[in-house]
């Protein structure tokens, strides 16, 4: 009898300890979850940011490419080579993926299935930082050769005083007009232009494989 309540007691002690863990794991699930539509607003704002920061650096590029079109569309030059090139890291959340991973407790994730599910979404991210990382690089060298062209003073005036930046409303002169120097310069805005359309289709594969996931979990573990 004594044997009997001792194993009734531990199968009672480990049916509360899987109830726990499987608590547990809905928890991060449900979390991990609420990562995922974060992202997904995210992704949706920033696949907007650069398509439209492509599609001025394809009007400068196309205006500063044929030296007659350049005069007289100054103001615009001026505004789209400030403008355009402007990007940031897209602040993606992992947090509860970093968290399984750290606190040793992907473990609570049971199903191959799952983890693999998950991980195959996280998996996209250092391609997006890559790519994040060419971009920057090109950038440097976009405002090296920017420097040559562009007068910093007309930068300056376009300025307002909570950062953003307006148009001017004149046509003032490049520093340069030396058909070599603004090749060199529409060079970078190219291969900018290039890492841009590369993050933009990473962004779109991320938001794709974000859904899957976030439809994936809701349905396994019943959520609604």
């Amino acid at each position: 009898m004594l044997f009997l309540a001792v194993f009734c007691g531990f199968l009672a002690e480990y049916q509360l300890e899987h109830k726990i863990e499987k608590d547990r794991e809905k928890q991060y699930i449900r979390s991990m979850i609420a990562d995922l539509d974060e992202n997904d607003r995210i992704l949706i704002d920033f696949k907007k940011r650069h398509e439209d920061r492509i599609q001025m650096m394809d009007s400068m590029i196309y205006v500063m490419n044929d030296p007659s079109t350049i005069k007289g569309n100054e103001g615009s030059v001026y505004y789209w080579g400030r403008i355009s090139p402007r990007s940031q890291t897209i602040p993606l959340n992992s947090r509860t993926i970093d968290q399984l991973k750290n606190s040793g407790n992907f473990r609570l994730i049971h199903k191959i299935e799952t983890s693999n599910q998950i991980m195959d979404y996280y998996e996209e991210l250092p391609l997006l930082r890559q790519l994040e990382g060419l971009y920057q690089n090109e950038f440097e060298q976009y405002k090296l050769n920017a420097s040559k062209i562009f007068d910093p003073g007309v930068f300056i005036s376009m300025e307002q005083p909570d950062g953003s930046v307006v148009r001017t409303t004149s046509n003032p002169s490049l520093q340069t007009y030396d058909p070599s120097a603004i090749k060199q310069f529409i060079v970078f805005a190219v291969y900018m232009n290039g890492s841009g359309k590369g993050i933009i289709s990473q962004i779109v594969k991320l938001k794709d494989k974000g859904d899957s996931l976030r439809n994936f979990l809701k349905k396994e573990y019943h959520i609604k």
